[in-house]
């Protein structure tokens, strides 16, 4: 249940906010509350749940987005190959710190000095003196010696090792595919209906981008979850690979120390600022919310570090999906959002990442809006763009004034919601440079942002459709404004 008070989301706020949808949250009335309550992005798990139940998630999501007349993103997010142990004899054993164990080939159940591993990749790419963690890190081993079909280590903590549990690899790069059969299916599944994101699970190199872009093409926008060292080492590569990054830290603070996370989720915010790439930051944001109707200090703290930072969008998981207070779970969130932003530090320590501009003529048009945005107290800064590159573009500099960004297809605009600072809305299309600035005046009115004597300013590309062509800006008077 949640309560029936809930927050507006302010058009001001610029950093985005992801909603993971589940058994509390699949309802349409909950959806649009969520929205309501400052939503961006709603995310379908494929980790739980049945494609029947994603099919009605997604259904009802453009049922709120038509309602409320504002585009809203889904993500779907790939559950990614699973490595787990086999069974035991007596479905459980518990496990001293120093005792000696194996893993292997064989298929019979486990017993008091062996178990199962049925993946033949780990057998292949790990060496003695690393490590394998079972059940999420709660068991961890030393390997000993490696062989083709088995595996002795010994154990670095007491603890229980039972049926079917979970295996990471933190230091070996395992020759397997970022998709399984199950994520080749749901991928399919998603692209039918029209997810407009797409998350990639246990990314290792950019080689697992390029694979995924294959199958994909342009029918979604793909974004790397960073939960494995692997893809850390790589990360240059796979940054340039892809649109869009998640700071997966859960998975990631398994496979790591849990005091590298906070250095490595700092790490990836500027590359992927930098490099003009949207950056979620994702799980345990406000956790003691899926059983309380407030977060703790700390959570708070922890959401307001990632806006401190710039990144494009903070993501509520089991808060949103199975927790008992989904909506009042965003309505913090977007408060803790909204105070954040207007802390007058939060933009001078945002700006000490300063992007590098691409020698173009998209990028020379942002860097004079950033300026004129310094020098002006615009209403807002409106982008007409064809395939959102514009307004991405814009956005990574972080400037003062909102982003207005009119795509003439509603796919852009969905997939323009995930990014900082950007308000996308659907626009008709344009036939020359007065129409634009008409249709961006009239957006501007709509959106409630022509108040008061602040001018705006409209940056475009011509010809038209062309993507990153943006060639052409415009200061744009209050008194043309209130003639138009």
């Amino acid at each position: 249940m949640h309560s029936e008070t809930t927050t507006s989301t302010s058009p001001l706020r610029s950093t985005k906010i992801v909603a993971t949808l589940g058994p509390a949250s699949s309802t349409e009335a909950t959806i649009e509350a969520m929205a309501r309550a400052g939503a961006d992005v709603f995310r379908l798990n494929f980790s739980h749940g049945t494609q029947q139940d994603h099919a009605a998630r997604h259904a009802a999501v453009r049922a709120v987005e038509k309602r409320l007349g504002r585009p809203l993103g889904i993500l779907l997010d790939l559950q990614g190959p699973k490595l787990r142990i086999g069974t035991f004899a007596e479905g459980r054993l518990a496990i001293a710190e120093g005792q000696p164990f194996a893993f292997d080939m064989d298929d019979t159940p486990g017993d008091g000095t062996r178990v199962r591993l049925p993946h033949p990749e780990i057998f292949e790419a790990i060496r003695a003196g690393q490590h394998l963690l079972v059940d999420d890190g709660k068991l961890r081993f030393r390997v000993v010696k490696a062989e083709p079909r088995r595996i002795e280590v010994v154990a670095l903590n007491n603890g229980t090792i039972s049926d079917r549990k979970g295996v990471n690899v933190p230091e070996a790069q395992l020759a397997i595919p970022a998709m399984s059969k199950k994520d080749l299916a749901d991928l399919a599944f998603g692209l039918e209906l029209g997810v407009d994101w797409v998350a990639l699970s246990f990314v290792q190199t950019a080689q697992d981008i390029f694979e995924a872009r294959e199958l994909i093409g342009t029918r979604a926008a793909i974004m790397a979850k960073i939960e494995k060292p692997q893809a850390m080492t790589n990360i240059a590569a796979i940054v340039d690979a892809v649109d869009s990054l998640m700071v997966a830290r859960g998975d990631l603070g398994v496979e790591m120390s849990p005091e590298d996370v906070p250095a490595a989720q700092k790490r990836l915010i500027r590359m992927a600022r930098e490099a003009g790439k949207p950056v979620i930051v994702a799980t345990q944001m406000l956790e003691s919310m899926t059983a309380s109707p407030t977060p703790t200090r700390a959570e708070a703290s922890d959401v307001a570090t990632a806006v401190y930072d710039g990144a494009d969008a903070v993501m509520l998981s089991a808060e949103s999906a199975s927790g008992a207070y989904p909506v009042d779970a965003v309505a913090f969130m977007q408060r803790i959002v909204a105070k954040t932003e207007r802390d007058p530090l939060q933009r001078e320590l945002m700006k000490a990442i300063a992007p590098v501009r691409a020698p173009n003529s998209t990028d020379a048009i942002g860097a004079a809006i950033e300026v004129v945005s310094d020098t002006l107290p615009l209403a807002a800064a409106v982008t007409y763009t064809a395939s959102g590159a514009s307004a991405i573009r814009l956005s990574r500099l972080r400037p003062r004034a909102d982003i207005l960004s009119l795509a003439p297809r509603v796919e852009v605009a969905r997939r323009l919601t995930l990014v900082w600072g950007v308000h996308s809305r659907v626009a008709e299309a344009a036939h020359g440079i007065e129409d634009i600035v008409d249709i961006a005046i009239a957006a501007v009115r709509s959106e409630g942002l022509a108040t008061g004597d602040r001018p705006i300013v409209v940056a475009a590309g011509v010809p038209f459709g062309h993507p990153g062509s943006t060639n052409l800006m415009r200061v744009v008077w209050p008194a043309e404004i209130a003639s138009a």
